[in-house]
Order: C-alpha cells, then sequence, then structure tokens
C-alpha cells in the first residue's frame, strides 16, 4: 500500500480534497490511480489494459480470490459454451492445447496465469457498500467492509466498475418453499450429479445452467425434471461445421438481425427438429433479436434436447405450489421430488451500492468508467 496515501482515524486536509472534507474514518485511503471493482475475467482485462498503457489500479474484490464466481459457484462439468477465441482476455490468447471448449479449470488456470502475467494484485476480502461522488471534492469515494467488519474508504479520482451481471444469486420465493422438507439449492451450490444418483430431483429455470444441471444429473443416475415456465430459444452448439456464435456474429457483418434470426432458426430446425412438440415454445422474436431487445441468451445445447426426447428428461409447467416433498404445476399435476435446483440465474448488485445522481454528467466528466 505504499503507493497509496493512507490516514487512519483522522479527518484529511489536502489541497485535492479541500478542508475537513471527509469524516473520520478508521481507515481512509487516497489512490491516485482508477479503482476497479471486481476480480474477475472484466476487471483484470481492464487493469491488464491500464497498465500496458503505464497505468496502473487498485482492484477490490469482496472474495478472496480471482474469478469468484467460476471458482466458488459453478458446477465440475461446466466449459465455456462459446469457443476459446472469442472469450480470451487482452494481449493473452489461450493456451494452443486447450480444446475448443475449455472446461471450468482450464479457463480458470488461464485467469490465474493472466493475472500473474501482468502483476495484477487484487486486494480481497473487500466488500464494496457503497461508491459515491462527492461533488465538493470532486472525487470518488469508495466504502468497504473487510471480513472482521473494519471499514476501509478509498478515494480516486475514477471508479470501474467490473462487477458483471451475475454478482447476486436469484432465488423466487415460491408459494409453501417452507414445507419441502428436502434440500432446495441454487445452481450456485451445486457441484455434481452424484450426489443425487437414484433421487427425483425438479430443476427450475431452463436458462443453459438449467439445461446443463439435467443433463449432469441425468447423466449421473438421477432422475431430473425440468421446469419450463418461459418460451425459449433452444440452439445447437454448432452449426455447419462452426460453433453457432460465430457463424451468427459472421452473417450479422452482411445481413440484418431478423434474416440471421430466421436462418438460424431454419438450420435449428433442420438439426433439432421441432422443439415445441416437446413443451419448449419459441419466443416471438428470433434469439438475436431477443437477445438485443430484453437481453435473454438463447440455450446452445450440448446434449440436453436428446435427453428430452427420449423421455429421460420430463419437461414441466410452471410450479404452482410446493408441498411436503412434492410439486404441484399449474397444469394441475402433483408429482414427488427429492430435492430441488434452483436454476434461476443471477443479478447485478450494483444498484445496491453505486450511489450516481447524474450518470451522464459524470461519465461526461470521465469521472466513472463502466
Amino acid at each position: 500500500m505504499d503507493y497509496y496515501k493512507e490516514v487512519e482515524g483522522k479527518r484529511v486536509h489536502d489541497h485535492r480534497f479541500g478542508k475537513n472534507t471527509m469524516s473520520t474514518l478508521a481507515r481512509c485511503i487516497w489512490v491516485p490511480c482508477p479503482v476497479i471493482i471486481g476480480a474477475g475475467p472484466s476487471g483484470l482485462a481492464v487493469a491488464a489494459c491500464l497498465k500496458e498503457r503505464g497505468i496502473p489500479s487498485l482492484i477490490l474484490e469482496k472474495a478472496n480470490c480471482i474469478a469468484s464466481l467460476w471458482k466458488l459457484k459453478t458446477y465440475d462439468r461446466l466449459r465455456l459454451h462459446l469457443p476459446k477465441q472469442f472469450c480470451e482476455l487482452p494481449f493473452v490468447p489461450f493456451p494452443a492445447n486447450f480444446p475448443t471448449y475449455p472446461t471450468k479449470t482450464q479457463f480458470v488456470a488461464y485467469l490465474e496465469s493472466y493475472k500473474n502475467s501482468f502483476g495484477l494484485d487484487p486486494v480481497f476480502n473487500k466488500t464494496v457498500v457503497s461508491a459515491e461522488f462527492d461533488d465538493q471534492c470532486g472525487f470518488w469515494r469508495i466504502k468497504t467492509l473487510g471480513l472482521k467488519q473494519e471499514e476501509t474508504e478509498y478515494v480516486s479520482q475514477w471508479l470501474i466498475v467490473a462487477t458483471g451481471e451475475n454478482a447476486d444469486e436469484v432465488v423466487p420465493r415460491i408459494d409453501g418453499m417452507d414445507d419441502f422438507g428436502g434440500p432446495i439449492l441454487h445452481t450456485s451450490s451445486y457441484k455434481s450429479g452424484l450426489l443425487f444418483r437414484g433421487k427425483d430431483v425438479l430443476v427450475v429455470g431452463c436458462g443453459n445452467s438449467g439445461m446443463e444441471v439435467s443433463l449432469d444429473l441425468c447423466n449421473s443416475n438421477a432422475r431430473p425434471s425440468l421446469v419450463v415456465r418461459d418460451s425459449v430459444h433452444v440452439l445447437p452448439q454448432e452449426m455447419l461445421g462452426k460453433s453457432t456464435f460465430g457463424l451468427s456474429m459472421w452473417l450479422l457483418k452482411w445481413f440484418p438481425v431478423r434474416l440471421v434470426d430466421r436462418f438460424l432458426l431454419l438450420v435449428s430446425r433442420f438439426m433439432l427438429g421441432d422443439t415445441e412438440k416437446f413443451g419448449l415454445h419459441r419466443p416471438e422474436f428470433g434469439p438475436l433479436e431477443l437477445k438485443n431487445r430484453s437481453g435473454k441468451t438463447p440455450v446452445l445445447d450440448v446434449g440436453t434436447l436428446a435427453k428430452i426426447k427420449s423421455g429421460n428428461i420430463k419437461v414441466c409447467l410452471g410450479i404452482k405450489r410446493i408441498t411436503h416433498r412434492a410439486v404441484e404445476f399449474l397444469d394441475g399435476k402433483k408429482e414427488n421430488f427429492d430435492a430441488i435446483i434452483l436454476a434461476t440465474g443471477y443479478k447485478s448488485n450494483v444498484p445496491q451500492w453505486l450511489k450516481v445522481i447524474n450518470t451522464m454528467r459524470l461519465l461526461y466528466k470521465d469521472h466513472i468508467l463502466c
């Protein structure tokens, strides 16, 4: 911390702040470089880009490691859903011996190597509770809590938010959850289907995680059922010998979104058949247009659809209520289950702690990079 100016238990009297602009704190640190919140892939990439231009940075991370979502909250069989060339960070490609779709372990190793290559040294176990631009002193004040609830405030001219869209789990409240009497867990706590061998498991959510967890359960000799409440686009992971994502990006260089969507759906129908027959109804808008409109990502099938077609994975409608070791669905059917897995996704936590009154003005002044 020698690079930063630290003041403990005192008021800051500095021409850069103005007189008595800071209240008495247990610990206050002046940071003469950008503060990056989040040590995931985005935070590491931004720090590396700054360093390449001779600009140091300070990375604050709430967990005790980099890429905490990948390390701590993902299941064992996870791989990148997109080819590695679309997921590499600036200046450093994936090792040539990595497969097209690297495993979770390989991706984490790549990120660790990336961090070490650029000499990045995040400050771990720092949870940001508020970040607010102080008009009086003209700097960002970033308040954090440590493991022992100790308070630290970082003061900087620049703030970079790199926490991503998957910071906090989305856990819906379903009528009767407290009466179930069995395990109910979010996919962030799910590791392997081996723990559920021989059991009836209900997976709630039909995104990429829900589909892949259902497949993992099926391959582990569990009996999964999948709740499909909304419409969903299921596309093959690869088509015409190329990744569906890569082919889509190439086509968008030449054709409008709606025309590319028609092509993707036509090829998907030829390769996968009519998904509506199996309870997977397609949305009104095409996969790319829907992504642009709502942010909803299409499912890239890695084998789940074949298990649904064969009946090894059952598709269910939305849940009406949960009872003791059973679930009642919207169509009136009721089935018994040993466990429920919530594949209900994540959300950003930035609105909880980023206090910005006039974002456009701050963006114009280059006080925030988000």
